[in-house]
């Protein structure tokens, strides 16, 4: 089975400047453990959310405005694909997230075809 899943810093990276250079060293290294765990695609890296553009389209005309779809805090931060036997294993994956231990989240969508 495939799942997307979705990774939310929320405020977890404001700190960032603030953290030692080992702190960060560590958390990139937590990122690239899982981007080489087995059955795990890495995603592009998204860019900032206040350099997001959102469209909407109303009665045929777009509407356009400056950053993201949500509030930066509720914003996607980056995605994996996982190949995986069951939910549990994603749900395993996941929980090795940095963003999901520091105030974000991750979450685990199957990839579906719906129409």
């Amino acid at each position: 089975m495939q799942y997307v899943l979705l990774i939310y810093q929320g405020t977890a990276w404001a700190d960032i400047p603030k953290r030692s250079a080992e702190e960060k060293e560590s958390l990139v290294a937590e990122y690239a453990a899982i981007n080489q765990a087995p059955g795990v695609t890495p995603g592009l890296p998204l860019g900032l959310p206040e350099n997001a553009t959102t469209v909407r389209t109303r009665d045929g005309e777009a509407e356009i405005a400056e950053g993201p779809f949500v509030d930066a805090n509720g914003a996607i931060g980056g995605w994996y694909l996982l190949d995986a036997d069951d939910l549990d294993a994603a749900i395993a994956l996941a929980s090795r997230t940095p963003a999901a231990r520091l105030g974000g989240a991750v979450e685990i969508r199957p990839v579906e075809a719906y129409w």
